[in-house]
């Protein structure tokens, strides 16, 4: 039955309308968590150690951290190969390109491959920068997310990556969220001027969210 389900087109949009929305809730709530840098090191810092706690002592320490990051894998794991599986079949059924572009189709689902991309090789350097310290700029410390976050922002390609990967993230909510909907029979004709707004709005908190802290770091507001 599994099989069945994954081997059909609904199948793998639902697939990636599910574990989009997995993503979409994980990033709120770090986006929410990197807003405290602006309460000063000792907030923030509090908080790195905070999540490696939750659910003690019921849970060991880092437990709760570690089973977030399983299911987040998961979560992209699938999304991507559905997005892929469903690209391929796609071109598949069409392989000839249109002569002209479909009408009413917005820069958002025209680029919704390439943001993709994008945010798979971002996550890849986000995570060897300011999780691991592999590639990072200065010296990796330890739970202290406020000095490693001003060493990223204080380079000129730190920001550079940041940014253009949270505009294609912001860009990929957008229409991922509307589409989500659909697929999973939310949208309707008497809803859909809704979910488009929240849709845009959501977009739009999150990349200004996100895109404060690079900023706050350049313009010496976090210092």
């Amino acid at each position: 039955m599994a099989r069945t389900v994954w081997d059909s087109t609904v199948g793998k949009k639902t697939v990636m309308a599910v574990s989009g929305l997995v993503m979409l809730l994980y990033l709120v709530a770090h986006m929410i968590g990197n807003l405290k840098i602006f309460f000063g090191p000792e907030e923030i810092n509090h908080y790195a150690h905070w999540l490696r706690t939750v659910g003690e002592p019921f849970m060991h320490y880092e437990w709760t951290l570690w089973l977030i990051r399983v299911v987040l894998v998961v979560a992209v794991v699938a999304h991507a190969t559905s997005a892929y599986q469903l690209s391929r079949r796609d071109i598949g059924a069409r392989p000839t390109k249109y002569a002209n572009r479909k009408a009413g189709r917005s820069f958002a689902t025209r680029t919704m491959r390439w943001g993709g991309v994008i945010l798979g090789l971002f996550i890849v350097w986000h995570i060897l920068d300011l999780t691991t310290g592999t590639v990072h700029p200065g010296g990796y410390e330890h739970l202290h997310p406020y000095q490693n976050i001003i060493d990223t922002f204080s380079t000129w390609y730190g920001n550079v990556v940041y940014i253009v990967a949270v505009v294609a993230l912001g860009f990929h909510v957008r229409h991922g969220l509307w589409s989500a909907a659909q697929t999973l029979g939310v949208g309707s004709r008497s809803r859909d001027r809704a979910l488009k707004t929240v849709a845009n709005v959501l977009a739009l908190l999150l990349t200004a969210g996100f895109v404060a802290v690079p900023v706050g770091v350049m313009t010496g507001v976090v210092s």
